[in-house]
């Protein structure tokens, strides 16, 4: 009931503009691939749907962004889009972002889509937050994979394979946010 109560508060501050989601989720998860318009965001909708469906009491912000700005404001590509609706996930609402400095602090896993990204991201990050950024795949041993292909320059089935590695990678992201601990806020420790 405590966590409806703050998915609640958090959905009324955020129509209102009193405060940013960001503000009042417990969990924060950044989802990263290149130019955040086909893994990445396929990524967070799948999640998202992922959370809504087997784990409303979660109370985890979720969001993608590119490690570049090519795209920034811009819908998923199309071909990602229309993949993912015909598996009942939603994509048409996200907007390309690049990776800002403050997505290290404010987000507790920073989940690149493969090493080229990963690396450009450790790059990025302040040494104190590296720990937090990892390859998205690593919620996912079993598949003994640890890139998520770019589909960008292939045809469909690329776009389908992408879904299928990251609905299994959502599925063990879930597991890891079940069990593990909320980590404490900055503006939460004692000091």
């Amino acid at each position: 009931m405590k966590e409806l109560l703050a998915k609640l508060k958090r959905a009324v501050a955020e129509a209102v503009g009193l405060n940013p989601p960001a503000a009042l989720a417990k969990r924060r998860v950044l989802f990263v691939c290149m130019g955040n318009i086909c893994r990445s965001p396929t990524a967070e909708g799948v999640f998202r749907k992922l959370l809504a469906e087997r784990a409303p009491e979660l109370d985890v912000q979720v969001d993608s962004a590119g490690t570049h700005g090519y795209h920034a404001g811009v819908s998923p590509d199309p071909r990602a889009s229309r993949a993912a609706e015909r598996r009942g996930v939603d994509l048409k609402p996200l907007r390309a972002r690049r990776v800002v400095a403050q997505d290290f602090e404010h987000f507790e896993l920073v989940l690149a889509m493969d090493e080229q990204n990963l690396q450009f991201l450790l790059e990025a990050c302040p040494a104190e937050y590296r720990s937090r950024v990892r390859l998205f795949l690593e919620f996912a041993p079993h598949l003994e994979q640890r890139d998520v292909p770019d589909p960008y320059y292939g045809g469909a089935s690329g776009f389908e394979r992408v879904l299928d590695l990251v609905e299994e990678a959502a599925v063990g992201l879930l597991e890891y946010l079940r069990r593990t601990e909320t980590p404490a806020r900055p503006d939460e420790r004692a000091g």
